[in-house]
């Protein structure tokens, strides 16, 4: 029983949490709000999943949001340039890995710790979304090839569901099922026994933040899409929920270990628990509230990753 309860006892709880709001939340099991709370999950997710990977790693990257800020930026230039949804998807998710690369590049080559190399990071490309913007978000007509990345629908299924069961689904087999998987796992959990072993721990430090460039540059394209603007700051707010939704989730199926279903279903239930508190009449300020609670007792439950990567000089 004890196992049980520290491998499901969070997910049971968040469950819990689900089924309360479904009983006494107005109107929160309605379908149509049931769907925004799915899609408003897959940018939170893919921002967590991508912070993830980095803390797999052992390496903590605290740009992310930035970067998918400045990701949702070149997208919106290049759509509004005229060249088009393809160009515009390809500009996101090549910035966000770009940023990514040079994140792992200057945390390996110059041996500088991450929390300090992509803080630095960070305010560079917050700075040149500025500059790209002026100030001035993109908004005004977007193309429907664009926009329909995120509000169309295949099969009568939303796409943002879509791509949040793909990219689950890559993150997990990537994790699971392959060597550079085992690889990033072992570079996190004890570093010098995997360089000792053989495993280019340089190289799966950069693959984990590379990574988490990657699906912030993705979860920047969604948003940009949803939303049909782009701005500067756009993706400020997923900053402390992204993280709590990985802190969350390794309280969860594998305890004390960064993990994709533990970060899906930890995004979902602070969705729901946003939504759920909105719809029941809590003042804003109590879902920072909650939000920072979470935060410090999932650190306090199995939070060594996470302090040795905040640590590693």
């Amino acid at each position: 029983m004890r196992a049980v309860v520290e491998r499901y006892g969070t997910a049971l709880a968040g469950l819990a949490l689900i089924v309360f709001f479904l009983v006494f939340a107005p109107n929160f099991a309605a379908p149509a709000n049931l769907i925004n709370v799915v899609k408003d999950t897959c940018v939170l997710a893919l921002l967590a999943l991508g912070f993830g990977f980095a803390l797999t790693a052992g390496e903590l990257d605290l740009s992310f949001a930035d970067v998918a800020s400045f990701a949702a930026v070149m997208a919106g230039f290049l759509v509004q340039a005229g060249h088009g949804a393809a160009a515009g998807a390809a500009g996101a998710v090549t910035a966000g890995l770009a940023l990514g690369l040079v994140n792992g590049a200057v945390v390996t080559r110059l041996n500088v710790p991450s929390l300090i190399a992509t803080l630095g990071l960070a305010a560079v490309a917050r700075g040149l979304a500025f500059w790209i913007t002026q100030g001035v978000g993109f908004t005004g007509r977007w193309p429907t090839a664009f926009t329909g990345l995120a509000r169309g629908t295949t099969l009568g299924v939303p796409n943002l569901a879509l791509w949040l069961i793909g990219a689950t689904t890559f993150a997990w087999v990537l994790l699971k099922w392959t060597k550079a998987g085992a690889h990033l796992a072992a570079t996190g959990e004890a570093g010098e026994a995997a360089r000792l072993a053989g495993v280019d721990t340089p190289r799966m430090r950069r693959l984990g933040l590379a990574l988490s460039g990657a699906f912030a540059g993705l979860a920047a394209l969604l948003l940009a899409a949803n939303l049909s603007s782009a701005a500067p700051n756009m993706a400020g707010d997923f900053f402390l929920y992204a993280v709590a939704a990985v802190l969350l989730g390794m309280t969860m199926f594998e305890p004390g270990r960064p993990n994709v279903p533990g970060t899906v279903f930890a995004a979902f239930t602070l969705k729901a628990l946003g939504n759920g508190m909105v719809l029941m009449g809590a003042p804003y300020y109590a879902q920072d509230v909650a939000l920072g609670v979470i935060i410090v007792a999932s650190v306090a439950v199995s939070g060594t990753i996470l302090r040795k990567a905040a640590f590693r000089v």
